[in-house]
């Protein structure tokens, strides 16, 4: 089991913050797909990691941005009585022991975009660089997603694959309410 302490925050900084800019412009770019960029927007990047997603935010455009991370960094935390519209979940999903801990979350959202690794069917799981026993604790399919989702009122209105040149196996999802759609 992977342990998310400071050190594992602090390599995530420091290896990565060269394509976090780029990646978080992708997932920006993505969430223009439900976006009114005239519309205010209250969003929470549910583990958030060190922040990129919101350090790397569109200026001008009118969103109220909370945190939330299992780890002891910046961040709001998930205010009790706020409806969202939108729940992010980049590169998040494969790493929650219990998806039922985000029901009460769900039910208070309207949309939820994500990123998670989905393994090609011709690749082998020992071949794979996303295969990470005790750090990724589940695997998706695009169709478990869609079901899982779907268990939870919600159906899939975008796919993006891959999220970004770097991200080799990564793909971006965005669920509505089904009301919505």
């Amino acid at each position: 089991m992977i342990n998310y302490d400071i050190e594992y925050y602090y390599n995530l900084l420091r290896i990565h913050s060269a394509t976090a800019k780029d990646i978080s412009k992708v997932r920006w770019d993505f969430l223009g797909n439900i976006l009114d960029h005239n519309i205010p927007t209250t969003i929470l990047d549910y583990g958030c990691g060190i922040g990129f997603f919101e350090a790397f935010r569109p200026k001008g455009v009118p969103i109220q941005l909370f945190t939330y991370d299992i780890m002891p960094v910046p961040q709001t935390g998930i205010p009790e009585d706020t409806e969202f519209d939108v729940i992010t979940l980049w590169d998040v999903l494969e790493h929650i022991p219990d998806f039922t801990s985000l029901a009460p979350l769900l039910a208070k959202t309207r949309f939820v975009a994500l990123s998670l690794p989905i393994k090609p069917a011709e690749k082998k799981w020992e071949d794979w660089k996303h295969f990470k026993p005790g750090e990724h604790l589940h695997y998706y399919t695009v169709d478990l997603l869609t079901a899982l989702f779907d268990k939870y009122g919600f159906g899939m209105i975008c796919t993006s694959q891959p999220e970004c040149p770097p991200r080799e196996d990564v793909w971006s999802f965005i669920f509505a309410k089904k009301e919505i759609i």
